[in-house]
């Protein structure tokens, strides 16, 4: 019985692909042949609400073989039980959902591990929710089966110039040592492009490997691969309870297989195939994507000194003209607004305010999306810069999340120690973010942006999962900013955003 279900599981999940007659992998490719799971071929497809994603790997197969899918902790969890093929290399809610109905909430083992994502240490509410039965599992795993979330403790820095004045947790765990958490898992997929690691930054290293401009703060940072070494440890130390660290021919193991994966869209249900008529879509063209720290900065590139520009995706330019049906006409229209629809972005904390540019930026100015997603054909910033758009606010705080409440320590006490005082400032947030691991008032709220290619198969979108789909992000972005993009626009950028 327990066997039968972990093949089914796996094969569900893998390999349960109906793709158009002219997308199908490589026919040799068994998916009835079990023993052939060692390996996924280059291009396998997997379906997503608006087509086919696919992943490419420069080692020319995905090989399941590799220590991101061994069992290398101590609660049977693996890499792959947060970050699935099968869900752009991230997790899904109806995956997980899935996930939990064939594994009866994690008691059931599976090939792959991926009924382990239920655990209680952080795949639960609260680590001491009740599991104890099916029902009381569903209830404890209401986030993770929601939204996708996983739940980060971290506690306030002894350091911190604020104090966590106010917790409000719906699940009675949080505290000052140990905050609750709720955010999406990064995908392991696309890496080339990285800047920073998670989406706190707590995973980036100081060090000599790149530096900002001086007019950007001039820190200095370690090299990606250092720090998805001593992240893949982490992980396996926290997530998968390792009870010693793993080796270093394990770390290097983990972070090759990742580094070597691309993923993007290659069929869409209106547009259909995404590389046809010129155009640069699917994983195969992302290998050829020049990426290093500081390219196309606002500030100037960092190697070349070129000026910044706006128009950071060219994917679809090839659609942008007479003659092309009007679905790929319709991507390549949301592509050039992504690239050139001014915006007045305004109340940033760490770009209007609170911010490492020296001279300060404007407390108001026009940009477009791509002054925060800067990086070619990918779409996250360039340099470490986290950002506080909002998303933590009080006011966008749903039932089911913690609210925190900050303030700073802002009188001085005679032997030079900061205290908070009844005029300090004061925040409500769902999530610190960065301010967790700066210590700094200034930092709360903030978080990266992520990478934007193989957007279509891992909703829902931001850290803490509020997007619902592709639609919700745009809505935000106008009620925020002001961005007034609606009607056709709002379909042309849809349209784009899930053909990345």
């Amino acid at each position: 019985m327990r066997t039968r279900t972990a093949v089914t599981l796996v094969f569900s999940l893998l390999f349960g692909t109906a793709a158009p007659a002219d997308l199908r992998a490589d026919e040799s490719f068994g998916a009835t042949q079990f023993e052939r799971l060692r390996f996924l071929p280059n291009g396998l497809l997997f379906p997503d609400p608006s087509g086919f994603a696919a992943t490419y790997s420069t080692a020319g197969r995905i090989d399941l073989g590799n220590e991101f899918f061994q069992d290398l902790g101590a609660n049977g969890r693996r890499c792959v039980s947060c970050h699935l093929p099968s869900a752009g290399w991230t997790i899904t809610p109806a995956q997980v959902q899935a996930i939990f109905e064939r594994t009866r909430g994690g008691v059931i083992p599976d090939a792959l591990g991926l009924g382990a994502i239920f655990r209680t240490n952080d795949g639960s509410n609260s680590p001491s929710a009740d599991v104890s039965t099916l029902s009381a599992r569903r209830s404890a795993y209401s986030m993770l089966l929601s939204k996708g979330l996983i739940r980060v403790g971290i506690g306030v820095p002894a350091t911190a110039d604020f104090e966590l004045i106010a917790i409000d947790d719906p699940y009675g765990h949080a505290s000052s040592a140990e905050l609750s958490l709720f955010r999406r898992p990064l995908p392991s997929t696309n890496l080339q492009f990285l800047s920073t690691v998670m989406w706190d930054g707590r995973e980036t290293a100081l060090g000599t490997d790149h530096c900002n401009f001086a007019a950007e703060g001039g820190k200095c940072f370690a090299s990606i691969h250092f720090d998805l070494a001593t992240q893949s440890n982490d992980a396996t130390q926290g997530h998968a309870q390792a009870p010693s660290p793993i080796s270093d021919a394990q770390r290097q193991s983990i972070v090759a297989f990742e580094t070597a994966l691309a993923t993007a869209q290659v069929w869409d249900h209106s547009a259909r195939h995404l590389s046809a008529a010129g155009a640069k879509g699917g994983p195969a063209a992302i290998f050829g994507e020049i990426f290093y720290y500081g390219i196309n900065d606002n500030l100037g590139d960092y190697r070349t000194g070129a000026p910044f520009s706006p128009i950071v995706f060219d994917v679809y330019d090839a659609w942008n003209r007479p003659g092309v049906d009007k679905a790929r006409r319709s991507v390549a229209r949301g592509e050039e607004i992504f690239n050139t629809r001014l915006i007045t972005i305004s109340g940033v904390a760490g770009l209007n305010f609170a911010s490492p540019f020296n001279p300060p930026l404007p407390a108001s100015f026009q940009g477009t999306c791509t002054t925060c997603h800067d990086s070619p054909n990918a779409g996250d910033h360039s340099i470490v810069a986290p950002l506080n758009i909002g998303l933590a606010d009080e006011s966008r705080r749903t039932p089911d999340m913690p609210l925190y409440t900050l303030q700073q320590k802002c009188i001085t006490l005679a032997d030079g120690s900061k205290v908070v005082g009844p005029a300090c400032p004061a925040v409500s947030v769902t999530d610190p973010g960065r301010a967790l691991i700066s210590g700094q008032f200034a930092d709360v709220g903030k978080f990266k942006g992520p990478i934007l290619r193989g957007l279509a198969a891992r909703a829902p979108y931001f850290h803490n999962g509020s997007a619902a789909d592709l639609g919700e992000v745009i809505d935000f972005y106008n009620e925020r900013f002001g961005a007034g993009i609606t009607g056709r626009d709002r379909e042309d950028l849809i349209a784009f955003l899930r053909a990345l």
